[in-house]
């Protein structure tokens, strides 16, 4: 059995979900539900990353230990993911015994090797990113360039890893593999950056200033840079290395049996492409590991033009927008609106667009179709005779896997809901309900209704990644017990299967309440 391992980043416990958090999630989710349907092994991952200044920051605010802080911030994440259906495989927390274990054996690794070394750093930190800024980075007016907020010039002595003495093999790593960053624009986006020589990455800060995090092996006066503890949870989820083994038997340069280690995928937003597409490839050349296979780096959610941000105080709760049009409408329109790899900006009135498809096309579709069955038919699917819309189908499942390979998972939506369009597009032309007034017309009826049956299983199948929920219920409708998968469309019959009519999967909703939501 063929498998797939992919992640989300692990997001920072200093505030609830957001929109910007829902969206990377839920592309995670609609890829491991699509490789599911394809019948692969398939291990997810996302979590929350809990150490650092921010989050010691926000708990001592909040007049509480930083563990509560995060077992409740940890928490909100969990329900979010619960309440937009992601079928997440592991959630993993930093403050986690087996993470942090693997830390200092990851640690150790880099040290033992000989890339890492004690020095004196001076420059400008930023506490809100956790991590320096350059001069140029800064510029004048002495802030991060992320947030925008002020930064803090700092003089103390770190560990660092010698990440400058692996810039030409990252680089060449890079041209050799074409895809290894996805889109395009973001690869050239890494190649310029490593066009300058790279320095050194600091990996410690000292207990005096951040006391909130996973002491080094060799050095419990500093603890882990907080982005080298949290890179390290895809390896600590993939079994790579098992801790309490001797260190020449824990993996390292080679893969584990049962490891899932190199991740597949490692799905991200274009704001912390650096960390994952510099920092942490050469953290693991230093440490003997493969690299993951691939990175998506996705664009962002934008209020006008801005980054939707928490530090920005200007996010969107996705959460709401369930309670008028339900959770896999929210799903549907996050995946369908952003063109994997740009911005998108969220409106009400884009939301509503986008839901309308699921009323005027896939919506209509199956109640007139399920409508049509039971009064023409006694509610029961004829056998399908004849090719009926089997051109069609071809076209978009082969449409549809070509944008999934690809990552365009925009398209992909697009292509499914093209043979909805397709099939509505069928009903007027055959005109069934003439048929059935009409003598002799019988099995030309019984070969448009088990067209369009048979069209809807193949739409929950297209759909069941993105709309998990809705496409059950329309399986269900067909006498499914489940959206079948990939390989059981060809063999797919479904006469003698009694049908559901039901109300409309997908409920009109006016204008004005999706612009009040």
């Amino acid at each position: 059995m063929d498998s797939f391992y992919l992640t989300t980043p692990i997001y920072y416990a200093s505030g609830p979900p957001h929109l910007g958090h829902a969206y990377t999630t839920i592309l995670g989710d609609v890829l491991a539900r699509y490789h599911r349907r394809r019948s692969e092994d398939v291990l997810f991952l996302t979590g929350t990353d809990e150490h650092g200044q921010k989050i010691q920051a926000a708990a001592a605010e909040a007049e509480t230990d930083p563990k509560r802080w995060c077992d409740d911030i940890s928490d909100r994440f969990k329900a979010a993911w619960r309440d937009l259906n992601v079928s997440y495989d592991r959630f993993i927390r930093t403050t986690e015994d087996e993470h942090k274990a693997v830390v200092w054996a990851f640690l150790e690794a880099l040290y033992e090797n000989g890339h890492v070394y004690e020095s004196e750093y001076v420059g400008w930190y930023s506490v809100g990113q956790e991590r320096y800024f350059t001069e140029k980075e800064i510029g004048p007016d002495r802030v991060d360039p992320v947030a925008g907020k002020p930064v803090e010039r700092i003089q103390e002595t770190n560990w660092f890893f010698r990440m400058s003495a692996f810039q030409e093999r990252l680089v060449r790593h890079i041209e050799e593999n074409p895809d290894w960053i996805i889109p395009q624009s973001r690869k050239n986006e890494v190649l310029g950056f490593l066009s300058q020589p790279l320095g050194d990455l600091s990996i410690s800060r000292p207990t005096s200033r951040v006391s909130w995090g996973i002491p080094l092996p060799w050095d419990p006066e500093h603890v882990a840079y907080v982005w080298v503890d949290a890179l390290t949870n895809y390896v600590t989820a993939s079994g790579q290395i098992t801790p309490d083994l001797p260190p020449d038997e824990r993996g390292f340069g080679a893969t584990r049996p049962g490891s899932r280690w190199p991740a597949d995928l490692h799905l991200l937003g274009k704001d912390i492409l650096t960390t994952h597409a510099v920092y942490w490839p050469t953290l693991l050349m230093g440490a003997g590991l493969p690299l993951p296979r691939k990175i998506l780096a996705h664009g962002w959610w934008v209020v006008g033009e801005t980054k939707m941000s928490k530090s920005l105080d200007n996010v969107v709760d996705p959460l709401y927008l369930r309670g008028d049009f339900g959770t896999d409408a929210v799903r549907w329109y996050l995946i369908r609106e952003m063109s994997t790899g740009q911005d998108a900006s969220y409106t009400p009135e884009r939301f509503f667009a986008r839901y309308g498809e699921l009323t005027n096309i896939l919506g209509n579709l199956a109640h007139r179709t399920l409508s049509m069955i039971v009064r023409y038919r006694d509610g029961v699917i004829p056998r399908l005779e004849g090719d009926g819309l089997a051109p069609q189908a071809e076209a978009a499942l082969s449409a549809y896997h070509g944008s999934m390979a690809e990552y365009r998972l925009h398209d992909a939506m697009a292509a499914a809901m093209d043979l909805a369009r397709e099939a509505n597009g069928y009903v007027e032309e055959r005109e069934p309900w003439a048929m059935a007034k009409a003598p002799g017309k019988e099995a030309e009826l019984d070969e448009t209704l088990a067209t369009l049956g048979r069209t809807l299983a193949i739409l929950t199948c297209l759909f069941e990644p993105v709309m998990p929920a809705k496409a059950r219920e329309l399986a269900a409708r067909l006498g499914l017990e489940e959206p079948p998968r990939f390989e059981d469309l060809e063999a797919l019959a479904l006469d003698g299967h009694s049908v559901v009519h039901g109300e409309p999967l997908f409920p009109r909703v006016e204008i004005e309440d999706a612009t009040d939501a």
